[in-house]
């Protein structure tokens, strides 16, 4: 029977970062799943991905509630979620990208008489898709890319004074850029069982109070664009094959499976097919099927 294509699912938050991404996919058609979420799906060009585009909303709940679905439906080799986000650290420029290698939902905790206590949760970015990231991005001279962990919360960060920014600055030291969609698309996709899931994000502003003004300069625009070329690049250097499970041609042993069976993985045919198996092992019989 036919192969179906191998399927990246990209996930974005915003139609600006979902226009970033769009670009690079060709031959674009729109698909709608049974629960109504809309993904248009494409051919990367210049790779066998077949990339599925989605643009979900705001919010690390609603990525998760809809990651979900879209997992099973689509039943995707990887998930990437791009988009931009905030800076938490003073050595990364508005335009830098964030790889993900890992993710912290930052809002689990418990409040006492002495304060909140942290429950941190967190997810690894996958090892095949952080490397491929790694690789892609020294051939990017545009690109000033960091491998360092990312921040999701259920807020814009807007003041570098505020209350999470100082329990960020205690408890997650090493985060390196804030949003607030990564932990449910991560979540959903370790839920759903060996799928690859990263976060890659461009960084828009610095979570304080010049937001607005780097906003209003068009610095979203930038950071998204950026983001979107390193996700494109990410999958053009992580081939389907690498990890992902899929047969090489070559491993065909000799046109035959499960002993004087003829192997028809992979072809198409119409009616009945006649043939016989030769050469040592097997018998000079004829098989119908």
């Amino acid at each position: 029977m036919p192969q179906t294509p191998p399927t990246a699912l990209v996930l974005t938050a915003l139609a600006l970062e979902y226009a970033a991404v769009r670009v690079h996919v060709a031959g674009r058609r729109e698909r709608v799943h049974a629960g109504g979420t809309r993904v248009e799906v494409g051919q990367l060009p210049g790779s066998s991905w077949q990339v599925a585009v989605a643009e979900l909303g705001e919010g690390a709940r609603t990525a998760a509630a809809l990651t979900a679905p879209l997992i099973d439906w689509l039943r995707p080799r990887a998930v990437l979620f791009v988009g931009v986000a905030g800076a938490l650290k003073d050595d990364i420029a508005l335009g830098d990208v964030v790889v993900g290698t890992k993710v912290y939902a930052v809002h689990g905790g418990k409040q006492t008489p002495e304060g909140l206590l942290v429950r941190p949760e967190s997810w690894f970015g996958s090892n095949a898709l952080v490397q491929a990231a790694r690789s892609a991005v020294r051939d990017m001279p545009g690109v000033r890319a960091h491998f360092k962990p990312v921040a999701t919360g259920d807020v814009v960060l807007g003041d570098a004074a505020s209350g999470l920014t100082r329990r960020l600055h205690a408890h997650y030291n090493d985060a390196a850029a804030i949003e607030t969609e990564g932990a449910g698309a991560v979540h959903a996709a370790h839920l759903s069982g060996q799928v690859d899931a990263l976060v890659i994000r461009g960084i828009s502003d610095r979570a304080d109070g010049d937001k607005q003004r780097a906003d209003a300069a068009g610095s979203q625009q930038r950071a998204a664009g950026q983001a979107a070329a390193v996700a494109v690049a990410v999958l053009r250097r992580h081939a389907p094959d690498d990890g992902g499970g899929t047969a090489h041609p070559s491993d065909d042993s000799g046109g035959s499976y499960g002993g004087d069976h003829i192997d028809f993985r992979g072809a198409t045919f119409h009616g009945p097919v006649i043939g016989k198996t030769v050469g040592p092992g097997h018998r000079d019989d004829r098989h119908r099927r």
